[in-house]
């Protein structure tokens, strides 16, 4: 399977049983209603509600430099990127 080198979708999670830890962070770039890029995020306990932000970006160069510094600090926090099967 090849992975996009600039991906606009990152769903990452963070499994831990003895901590009864299931979490997931989903970071998309996305366009809104005026066209506008907006950098979504959605985050929360795996099988519950989440929580959503939205952050308007000026550009999508910028959105997409936001995009790979959230996965980093995600990655560094613990969360494994989840593969499509």
């Amino acid at each position: 399977m090849q992975l996009p080198l600039f991906p606009e979708l990152i769903t990452l999670t963070r499994i831990r049983p003895e901590l009864n830890e299931r979490r997931y962070y989903q970071i998309e770039i996305v366009a809104d209603l005026f066209g506008a890029v907006v950098l979504a995020r959605r985050w929360g306990r795996i099988g519950r509600s989440c929580r959503m932000r939205h952050d308007p970006c000026a550009d999508f160069g910028s959105a997409l430099d936001a995009l790979a510094t959230l996965a980093r600090r995600k990655r560094q926090r613990g969360y494994q990127d989840q593969h499509a099967a």
